[in-house]
């Protein structure tokens, strides 16, 4: 993923908060000497530096895996268009506005193990437990194995070791704070799906004194 350096992430206190509010996105498997890789799209936990999630045990994904565990996982979201005449503010054309996208990204990179209730009874259990922890909390639940021995053994447990991650939060860092605020009160006027999300973003980088400069999406 290609990144300006206005669109550089502030660090972990900014793309860890962003992923667990958007606990949703594709995981990437490449597998051996493939012609295309096998992308699930999926939901998923991130507890510390482990990322916890569970699939189907018929999804092609898991061949890959066995090919290879390497793994990438791509999260966005937050996003909205911005039409090229919003770039304009006072006496500037707004024929000359140069439209774009705000999004934020994060992709994480790390090593997959499987878990498999068939051979290690309890592993894809600890998985299901971590990720309904964290989606809802409030709710108990009954031991899978015991309520849902069926269905546990359909399914495989997903653990990836994170070791890099990559983060970009494009929020108009390459135009000063007028142009910017600018934008704000159109995303708020427009109130379309992701525009407050947006606007909400493009604040807390004024906030944060992100710079100003050139940039490319």
């Amino acid at each position: 993923m290609y990144t300006a350096p206005v669109d550089a992430t502030l660090g972990e206190a900014e793309w860890r908060p962003f992923v667990e509010a958007n606990s949703f996105g594709h995981l990437v498997a490449a597998g051996r000497q493939r012609d295309v890789a096998v992308v699930v799209p999926t939901q998923f936990v991130l507890e510390d530096d482990t990322i916890h999630l569970h699939l189907v045990r018929t999804n092609p994904l898991f061949a890959a895996l066995a090919e290879n565990p390497r793994v990438l996982l791509s999260v966005a979201g937050d996003w909205a268009f911005i039409p090229s005449s919003w770039k304009a503010i006072g006496d500037e054309d707004p024929g000359l506005g140069i439209p774009t996208t705000y999004y934020g990204a994060v992709q994480f990179v790390g090593t997959a193990t499987v878990h498999d209730a068939r051979e290690v009874p309890g592993s894809v259990s600890a998985v299901l437990r971590r990720q309904l922890q964290a989606l809802q909390p409030e709710i108990p639940i009954a031991d899978p194995e015991v309520a849902h021995p069926g269905s546990v053994r359909s399914i495989l447990g997903i653990s990836i070791a994170i070791d890099d991650v990559a983060a970009k939060f494009k929020y108009g860092g390459n135009v000063d704070e007028a142009h910017r605020l600018a934008v704000v009160d159109r995303l708020r006027r427009r109130n379309g799906p992701g525009d407050a999300a947006a606007a909400d973003q493009v604040m807390r980088h004024l906030g944060a004194g992100s710079g100003s400069g050139s940039g490319s999406s």
